[in-house]
């Protein structure tokens, strides 16, 4: 492949051939960042950098398939293709690599399970109430939610305790206190932990840190303006000397800030490496010259950014149509009716997407389809989640880990085995010779099967373990028992089996643990990867780094979008701001924006204004559409 470097542009050429020393692309939305973060890994290969010695860092698992599939493919069209491959992982699933080679430091076992939220929101409640802590006063949730914040700002349970001065922060300190010692008990960590524990070993063993700077030469971090203060940190302890450190971002597409992200880190990038080169990537190769001149018009009333403007080769395309609803109702009819016409005419309904600000707003839309039979898939629903996967692997889960306790309470019963609630509690206090004959054998008996799970997983393959959890747990023959909703369960598991498949190549053991850890780390959208044919639902949150041809923002009432709650201060309003200009940006072809003058919000109908946002676009740029109960709206 000699001519790789002929298909980018300049700014691209310029930052894949850059090599030595920290490098910063500004790569602006549809500006080809994906083909240069690997067309530079390709290159680096080419100049002679073992592929070993390469980190490419991503945010969702999505996007480091993708990039390990673009480079795998670069890859294959050397006529001497080198020996390794370069580390592609999110930030979370390097947070895991790092903690089941090395965490024994910290005294974690190899296989110490991961708390997905529902079962982090449990242990929140047990800590709660060991803290003699009111959940009617103080909502789990929100604390859950504090504890998570300073995780991600990089502090530890001791570090936050010691600074604690206020009421609240005296309260969350102490059921944090609690939920640390249950969570070092079982053995298990939560997300926000698969960081925090793996800055500490960088940070506190010289050894491991040094290496992994030696292992990882050249690393690269992609939506660097999304990275937290710890997400920060781990990028710095991994950097050699030699600062081969390339990041890719864009400030205009910073929206995590509600959960710790800090885009000061990409603004900084020049101050911590003062020698760094700037690259800026604004041709934009997605959109039409119309929805990049509205979604210019609408960043540029930012302040906290790197200045850009987008353009395209592109044609101009369509003007971007503006629908304004009497309701919510209306207003998903109209969606709807125009999807469904967008599909009669040709349109894949996959390349149609509606994104809203927030999900209350996917009810109304949802009746509008079912209403006019056209077909959709919500985002969000994943694979992992599914009652019947999250059953079977907790089997795995309390096999490799018998300190795990929420793999416990969901294993034990499934399929039904008579162990009540009293029961369990006995079993975990441990006073299971207080039970009755009958329910000690029952125990007995469970705890045998877990001991023949565990050796099928150490001795077979990961497909081969699976199958015999389906067949000897009885679940399956629960499930063949159980009409329709049963087959389709027992699908989801058969395709569990297929999904198992893609570890079999690993040693006995080492592939259930990483299939356990896929689950764990699965975001929003991994549900995409389901073949459903449909238009697609979601917020504009989990539409990032996504695109399609036809896009529907809906729902652009102030208070709305820009949500209510932001604005006092001027960052939250830039948020915002960014928010809109990235739903935008998801568009190739066509963009429909829409506003409902009532709409029905925690159960009070309330008169709306259409978003400041819209004001932003040129006149010039728009076209009324109409519909039934709606007037023709003239800007």
């Amino acid at each position: 492949m000699s001519n790789y470097l002929d298909q980018l542009n300049a700014p691209q050429k310029e930052a894949v051939t850059h090599r030595d020393g920290p490098l910063l692309i500004v790569a602006g939305a549809g500006a080809g960042k994906t083909r240069t973060i690997t067309y530079r890994i390709f290159h680096l290969i080419e100049q002679g950098v073992d592929p070993s010695s390469i980190l490419a860092i991503t945010f969702t698992n999505k996007a480091a398939a993708e990039m390990r599939e673009r480079i795998t493919k670069l890859l294959a069209s050397q006529p001497n293709r080198p020996i390794g491959t370069p580390f592609t992982s999110t930030f979370h699933a390097l947070g895991v690599y790092i903690l089941r080679q090395s965490g024994h430091l910290l005294g974690l076992p190899k296989f110490f399970s991961i708390l997905d939220r529902d079962e982090s929101m449990s242990k929140i409640k047990q800590a709660m109430r060991l803290a003699s802590i009111d959940e009617k006063r103080f909502e789990p949730r929100k604390v859950l939610g504090a504890i998570s914040r300073h995780k991600g700002s990089g502090q530890t349970v001791d570090e936050f305790t010691s600074e604690a001065r206020d009421y609240f922060p005296k309260v969350v300190a102490s059921v944090w206190s609690h939920y640390d010692a249950i969570l070092r008990q079982e053995q298990v960590l939560d997300f926000d932990d698969l960081l925090l524990r793996s800055v500490s070993l960088l940070k506190n063993h010289p050894e491991v840190r040094a290496h992994y700077q030696k292992r990882w030469q050249y690393i690269h971090i992609d939506e660097y303006q999304d990275t937290n203060n710890v997400q920060y940190e781990m990028s710095r302890l991994l950097i050699g000397p030699a600062n081969n450190i390339c990041v890719v971002g864009d400030m205009d597409q910073s929206i995590y800030g509600w959960r710790g992200a800090d885009f000061t880190n990409i603004l900084h990038f020049e101050k911590d490496y003062p020698k760094a080169k700037v690259v800026l990537l604004e041709e934009n190769y997605r959109s039409t010259q119309t929805i990049l001149t509205a979604a210019n018009a609408i960043i540029s009333k930012n302040r906290q950014r790197h200045d850009k403007t987008l353009f395209t080769n592109n044609k101009d395309g369509s003007k971007i149509s503006i629908f304004a609803s009497l309701d919510e109702m209306s207003e998903g009819q109209f969606v709807a009716k125009k999807a469904g016409d967008l599909i009669n005419k040709g349109a894949d309904p996959s390349q149609i997407a509606v994104l809203y600000r927030a999900n209350f707003q996917s009810r109304a839309l949802e009746e509008s389809f079912l209403r006019e039979s056209v077909p959709y898939q919500v985002l969000g629903t994943r694979f992992f989640e599914r009652k019947e996967i999250k059953d079977l692997l907790a089997f795995v889960r309390l096999a490799l880990n018998e300190n795990d306790l929420e793999g416990l309470k969901r294993a034990i019963n499934v399929p039904p085995r008579g162990i009540g609630k009293v029961t369990l509690d006995k079993i975990i206090a441990g006073q299971e010779n207080e039970l009755p004959p009958k329910m000690r054998q029952k125990i007995a008996d469970f705890r045998k099967l877990l001991g023949e799970i565990r050796n099928i997983i150490n001795t077979k393959t990961c497909s081969e373990a699976i199958k015999f959890i389906l067949n000897h747990t009885g679940i399956e023959k629960e499930l063949k028992e159980n009409g329709e909703e049963g087959t389709e369960r027992l699908e989801n598991l058969r395709e569990l089996v297929s999904i198992a498949t893609k570890y079999d190549f690993l040693p006995a053991g080492e592939g259930m643990m990483d299939l356990v850890t896929e689950m764990s780390l699965t975001s929003d959208q991994d549900s995409l990867n389901e073949k459903r044919d449909g238009v697609k639902m979601m917020t504009v949150h989990a539409a990032k780094g996504l695109e399609f041809d036809y896009v529907f923002i809906v729902g652009l009432e102030q208070d709305l979008f820009p949500h209510k709650g932001f604005g006092e201060e001027k960052k939250d309003m830039e948020e915002e701001r960014r928010l809109f200009y990235v739903a935008v940006t998801r568009a190739r072809e066509k963009l429909f924006l829409s506003y409902a003058q009532t709409r029905l919000i925690f159960g009070s109908r309330q008169v709306g204004m259409p978003s400041e946002f819209i004001f932003d676009i040129d006149d010039s740029l728009l076209e009324a559409e109409t519909g039934e109960m709606t007037d023709t709206i003239h800007f």
